[in-house]
């Protein structure tokens, strides 16, 4: 099973449950409960307990906190309804960029099953305004895996430059050793000047790529 499926059904998970938890009892207790998810995340943090994890934890936490929030406090009436926006935006940017439309999808669908039959554009407008911001977070997701792609492109061929001149650094380096070892006159000294003019051109390549 791959990431995105795995991501994409723990957070149905946790929509769903925000769903159910106004009718619950624990509804009455929802600031502890988010200040318990928070100290959880905190904790986890602190300890490296999820450091494999973090991110998927990091968005089960924001998403269970922020729709109990928004369901608790009217739904799609609800005057915090906009932080869903941010939660889609936060999701592109922990997890897979595909995982916004999955999301939007799934919250469309409750929504959309809980709204009576005969309903007015007014209250379908919040529900399809989730579908008119998805692309833009589906865009900025993509923005910011090339951006993390290029980082990782860049660290690369940095180190392997690194490598490079310390390799040919070294080999200068042994030759002269060598000719200072087995010095006998002006070849060997002529065989020194040309090795420290190599290291120094390599010097200076490196300072211009810098």
């Amino acid at each position: 099973m791959t990431n995105e499926l795995v991501h994409s059904f723990i957070l149905i998970v946790c929509i769903a449950l925000s769903f159910v938890f106004p009718q619950s009892g624990l509804a009455s207790y929802d600031l502890e409960i988010a200040a318990g998810l928070f100290i959880l995340l905190f904790l986890a943090r602190k300890i490296h307990v999820f450091s494999t994890r973090t991110r998927l934890l990091e968005s089960t936490v924001f998403t269970l906190i922020i729709m109990g929030v928004v369901n608790t406090t009217g739904g799609l009436h609800s005057e915090f309804f906009f932080l869903i926006y941010f939660l889609l935006f936060a999701l592109t940017l922990l997890l897979e960029p595909i995982i916004p439309i999955i999301i939007t999808v799934t919250l469309m669908l409750f929504y959309l099953f809980g709204l009576p039959a005969q309903s007015s554009l007014s209250q379908l407008l919040p529900v399809f305004s989730l579908a008119l911001m998805t692309p833009f977070a589906l865009i900025l997701g993509n923005e910011y895996e090339e951006t993390r792609r290029l980082k990782k492109t860049i660290e690369g061929q940095t180190e392997d430059t690194y490598l490079f001149l310390s390799l040919m650094l070294r080999n200068h380096i042994t030759h002269i050793k060598l000719a200072i070892e087995n010095f006998m006159g002006d070849k060997e000294l002529h065989e020194i000047g040309k090795q420290v003019h190599n290291m120094e051109k390599l010097i200076d390549t490196f300072e211009k790529e810098k």
